[in-house]
């Protein structure tokens, strides 16, 4: 199913009106249901829609590694924009306390403050270990290479992307959406259901890069995130907690790194 519709639009050139067509990126919404209650609705790309909850599911803490679900499927035939998400017993009666509390962290709320939101994610992604380094030089030869992987973009100028790399920056996985959060889940959760995560050393973004996605890398234990903008100072301070490597391209197409440069040599 292709996600690229032409629209009809007017342009306006010198004064002049002329009538033509646009390439717009399909939106539409996504409910993910666990355990028969609804949980979240998500408006995204169609598209990868188990890999796009399982890598959600995996991003919140809703389980831990792929054994935990029980199923995940469609509902309603291949059309339906429902996913079914059922766990195991086991794994139910350990969230079932964070299940009754979401949405503390994703939520704006008066009282929450920039270090209680860091203790929250804290309690369900440990800190990462140092693990490998990876050359400077060869990761700016990703980003470089990033943008002809987003073949949406280049048709519509209106969706991210989220790519992830092993140690020796092959490519593992590739996704665009409307959402920056919803990429990162679709890229992350393909490799999940694939058993192939552990395999991920680097993600590059083509969006700011937000504490939630420093949340959702953390989740992911991928170590490295590059990105073609800035982090916020909040994603800074939780990277740190974390672990992670953060860094954006400066002006002169180099790094600026905020934190974990130790992973980046020259």
């Amino acid at each position: 199913m292709s996600n690229v519709f032409d629209v009809e639009t007017v342009s306006w050139d010198n004064g002049s009106e002329h009538p033509s067509q646009m390439h717009l990126v399909a939106e539409e919404p996504l409910a993910i249901r666990i355990q028969g209650r609804p949980y979240s609705v998500i408006m995204r790309t169609p598209g990868e829609e188990r890999a796009h909850a399982a890598g959600f599911c995996l991003g919140e803490g809703i389980v831990d590694r792929l054994s935990d679900f029980q199923s995940i499927s469609r509902c309603e035939g291949e059309d339906s924009n429902v996913i079914a998400v059922t766990l195991t017993d086991e794994r139910r009666q350990r969230i079932e306390q964070m299940m009754d509390r979401r949405g503390f962290v994703s939520q704006t709320s008066c009282g929450i403050c920039g270090r209680e939101v860091i203790d929250d994610v804290r309690q369900f992604a440990g800190p990462l270990s140092d693990g490998s380094v990876m050359s400077i030089g060869r990761a700016l030869a990703a980003m470089d290479h990033f943008d002809q992987l987003q073949k949406l973009r280049k048709q519509t100028k209106a969706t991210h992307a989220a790519a992830i790399y092993d140690e020796r920056l092959a490519l593992l996985s590739i996704a665009e959406d409307v959402g920056r959060h919803n990429a990162l889940d679709k890229a992350v959760g393909r490799l999940f259901l694939e058993n192939t995560l552990p395999d991920a050393a680097l993600l590059i973004l083509s969006s700011r890069i937000s504490y939630e996605l420093v949340k959702k890398a953390a989740r992911a234990r991928i170590p490295i995130v590059l990105a073609i903008s800035r982090p916020t100072t909040l994603a800074v301070s939780l990277a740190k907690e974390l672990n992670l490597t953060l860094a954006c391209l400066s002006r002169d197409s180099d790094l600026y790194v905020f934190c974990g440069g130790k992973r980046l040599v020259a």
